[in-house]
């Protein structure tokens, strides 16, 4: 069920590279990825889920709502982090010349289909 989902994902987001569902101890449910030269896509989605917790702890300590996206962008790609749960969440890697909006659009309208799976 998921794979099918994240395939879709990196396949229609123009420039996709990469889908992960994970959760914030970095360990993948499940994931599609492309093959993509000289980067190891897993322990980036592994790496990032470190930094995700602490931006969720700053939320929590500001008080400025539950996080609900995070985008990064590095030279080589876009990094969108869409929150589904406390536990999960789902990251999808983009070329840096890739569909960015329709990626986070892509994101938005899938979260519903993925927290279903995941209940």
């Amino acid at each position: 069920m998921f794979s099918n989902i994240l395939q879709a994902l990196v396949e229609e987001t123009g420039g996709g590279i990469g889908a992960v569902l994970m959760g914030y101890d970095g360990i993948a449910i499940d994931q599609y990825f492309q093959p993509c030269d000289g980067v190891d896509l897993q322990l980036v989605a592994v790496e990032y889920s470190n930094i995700l917790k602490e931006i969720k702890k700053a939320g929590e300590i500001l008080n400025t709502g539950a996080m609900e996206e995070v985008a990064i962008r590095t030279e080589r790609f876009y990094v969108v982090v869409r929150i589904l749960s406390e536990e999960y969440f789902v990251a999808l890697t983009i070329d840096s010349n890739g569909n960015f909006g329709k990626g986070r659009y892509l994101l938005s309208r899938d979260a519903g289909k993925l927290k279903e799976a995941l209940a």
